[in-house]
């Protein structure tokens, strides 16, 4: 039985909460975590929503960093829906809201966009402050980590060993561009142990030219996102790890439902459900485990004709809702 889990990165905007435009809290977690918009809401009760009609529980990485700026009620207001639902919560760090916490700030005015910016040291205070406040927040003690931005780099992976934190999943062998710089390459892609903790890498497929697509709600098509799962649980794969976000189903700017989107994860969710051979998963109800096999694991070969109709999906997408 392949483990398939629903990973949902559940965050405020730090983007919009400075500079002239700044919205205050409340539009903020409209926004960003409701997606309460015309058309919807879709963000994580809809989500939610969703995952519990097809018998599936996500796993919502939730970053805490905005209770430096606006108190823990703050994450309280997202974490208290996701328990009460029984889903997972897990850790998620944004660290652009060091830059906005001004005495808050537990590294003085130390401030970076990543994970990675940051030494050892800092790290530590980082990743033990967001655990405690998430916690604060009324999550059990998180068990699994990921970096905004995918920003994390070793030394992260060393600090979540030393706050007891046993996964890590920010490596994203499918996103070249992406802001990792743990010491891993496109070949990782089973999970590992390293530096003290089991790193998970995010799903992915072949793409044209040798290259890798990572499996995110908008970065492949139903077509693609079924066949992966089909070919992991068909290769034996134990475990495959999808990315979306609190505000993916909607519009870039964030002020529309995105309606092929939320289309695209109703029926992915529907597509798993039917799907013999895989489940969805939290990793209290099923710890990940370190992958055996042959190395680098077996991804879903290129097809040509689902990329075009994939780019086809996206091309209407951008033009309908890419503003």
């Amino acid at each position: 039985m392949t483990a398939v889990y629903l990973t949902i990165d559940t965050e405020y905007s730090a983007a919009l909460a400075e500079g002239p435009g700044a919205i205050s809290r409340a539009e903020n977690f409209r926004r960003m975590i409701a997606g309460d918009v015309p058309g919807g809401p879709v963000g994580i009760f809809h989500q939610m929503d969703v995952l519990e009609r097809h018998g599936h529980k996500g796993i919502f990485f939730v970053d805490p960093l905005p209770a430096l700026v606006w108190g823990t009620q703050a994450i309280a207001d997202v974490v208290g829906p996701i328990v009460e639902r029984r889903h997972g919560v897990q850790l998620h760090c944004h660290t652009e809201w060091l830059a906005l916490a001004g005495e808050a700030n537990p590294l003085g005015d130390r401030t970076g966009r990543n994970m990675a910016d940051f030494s050892l040291a800092e790290q530590k205070r980082i990743v033990a402050l967001a655990r405690d406040l998430l916690v604060e927040a009324g999550a059990p003690a998180p068990v699994a980590f990921r970096a905004g931005n995918y920003g994390a780099d070793d030394n992260t992976l060393r600090a979540l060993a030393a706050a007891g934190i046993a996964y890590d999943t920010s490596h994203c062998p499918g996103f070249a561009d992406s802001a990792c710089r743990i010491g891993l390459g496109p070949d990782d892609r089973r999970p590992l142990r390293r530096l003290g903790v089991i790193e998970l890498p995010i799903g992915c497929i072949e793409a044209s030219g040798g290259r890798l697509r990572h499996a995110q709600i908008t970065a492949l098509s139903l077509r693609e996102m079924v066949a992966a799962l089909r070919h992991a649980r068909d290769t034996g794969i134990a475990s495959f790890t999808f990315v979306s976000h609190s505000f993916e189903l909607l519009s870039r700017d964030r002020l529309r439902v995105n309606a092929l989107v939320r289309r695209r994860f109703e029926q992915l969710c529907a597509a798993i459900a039917e799907m013999p051979g895989v489940t969805t998963a939290t990793y209290a109800e099923r710890p990940p485990a370190v992958g055996s096999g042959p190395v680098p694991a077996p991804i879903l070969p290129h097809n040509g004709l689902r990329a075009a109709m994939r780019m086809a999906e996206q091309a209407v997408s951008n033009t309908l809702y890419g503003t």
